[in-house]
């Protein structure tokens, strides 16, 4: 995912003049470094939120290209205008590969329609729908996957049955229920 993105000044008149133009105002935070104050496109952001999966934008990596060199980034927080949605700021942490980074990776549920428990007339209520992690940047998972074919009415999968990357380790307690198979 890449992004061309240019310094800008923190003045709120130039952030209203950006947003006209149809520019996003953003913050790139570096580990032991301030904030710098950056823009982006707005088109160019849109296109890829549309073709992100929802709940994905957590674990995407961006090369951000225009600051002198190209750097890494993920999203830490996102705002939005209360009444159009429209993108209004950004804030970017950049990855740094020996530096550990703590993220939110999604939690996806495969093979619902063959699920036992569905057939049967049950539904799948997915408990946890992120999984808190600290890797390396090369580390960074996509996705975790929990298949639900197996599962019959009642039962319950817990975080303990996702298979976790080498390199990955969950801040959050494994025992806790991710995926529980409810009668409707």
């Amino acid at each position: 995912m890449k992004l061309t993105v240019a310094t800008r000044s923190a003045k709120k008149s130039e952030t209203k003049k950006l947003r006209r133009e149809g520019k996003i105002p953003a913050i790139l935070y570096s580990k032991g470094e301030e904030g710098r104050e950056i823009i982006i496109d707005g088109v160019d952001f849109k296109k890829i939120l549309n073709t992100t999966p929802t709940g994905t934008l957590s674990s995407k990596v961006f090369l951000l290209e225009g600051l002198g060199k190209t750097l890494k980034a993920i999203v830490k927080d996102i705002q939005y205008n209360i009444t159009t949605y429209e993108v209004i700021h950004i804030d970017f942490e950049e990855l740094h590969e020996d530096k550990l980074v703590t993220l939110n990776i999604p939690l996806v549920c495969i093979n619902i329609v063959d699920c036992i428990g569905v057939k049967l007339g049950g539904i799948v209520r997915q408990v946890i729908r992120q999984v808190r992690v600290t890797c390396l940047p090369k580390d960074i998972p996509q996705q975790f996957e929990l298949d639900v074919r197996e599962m019959n009415l009642g039962q319950m999968k817990k975080l303990s049955a996702l298979e976790i990357p080498k390199g990955v380790r969950p801040v959050v307690s494994l025992n806790e229920a991710a995926v529980v198979i409810a009668r409707k």
